[in-house]
């Protein structure tokens, strides 16, 4: 790949795990341990996340079991969990801590598809932006003694990246949006 278009390749293939990421934290009605990716523990002082300080595991389809190492940390845990936007309330029975994840209703499932959508259209517009960006860097790059063949050359390559990326957010939004309205 030509370096002028590696640098946006680069900056849409973040785009896109962004967004891959950002839907792995939402709540699909079944447990999934990257809800907990972004809550971070108080251990001795230093923010930790979750699966650092003990064994996150998923015995039932939606429940989260946490094991601490160390059972002082059980306290700290439940905390960091109540004070994020996880949304459950963990019960601990003094070794293991449970998040039980209830069925969502219709319409919560209907608010997250519109959320998942919008997320998309975030990504898609971001991918837009970067294109832009390129297009313009390489329109600077005609006073550099490129040809303008070559500029449009990298103008084309730019947007068939730009229609990938698209096309793979749109496919990540439908297999999300599917998962969400499968009960």
């Amino acid at each position: 790949m030509n370096d002028h278009l590696k640098v946006y390749d680069e900056k849409m293939k973040k785009t896109y795990q962004h967004l891959d990421f950002d839907y792995g934290t939402i709540r699909a009605g079944r447990a999934n341990p990257h809800v907990l990716d972004r809550v971070k523990v108080d251990y001795y002082g230093t923010p930790t996340p979750i699966q650092q300080v003990g064994n996150v595991t998923v015995p039932e389809p939606r429940m989260i079991q946490i094991a601490p190492w160390e059972k002082t940390m059980i306290k700290e845990i439940e905390k960091a969990i109540m004070m994020s936007d996880v949304g459950i309330t963990p019960s601990n029975d003094g070794v293991v801590i449970r998040l039980v994840f209830p069925e969502l209703t219709e319409e919560r499932r209907k608010d997250l598809v519109k959320d998942i959508k919008k997320k998309a259209e975030e990504a898609k517009v971001a991918v837009r932006n970067i294109r832009r960006d390129g297009n313009d860097a390489f329109k600077k790059l005609a006073k550099e003694e490129v040809s303008e063949d070559e500029i449009k050359d990298l103008q084309e390559q730019l947007q068939k990246m730009t229609d990938k990326y698209v096309k793979d957010i749109d496919g990540l939004m439908e297999s999300k949006s599917k998962e969400i309205m499968t009960v």
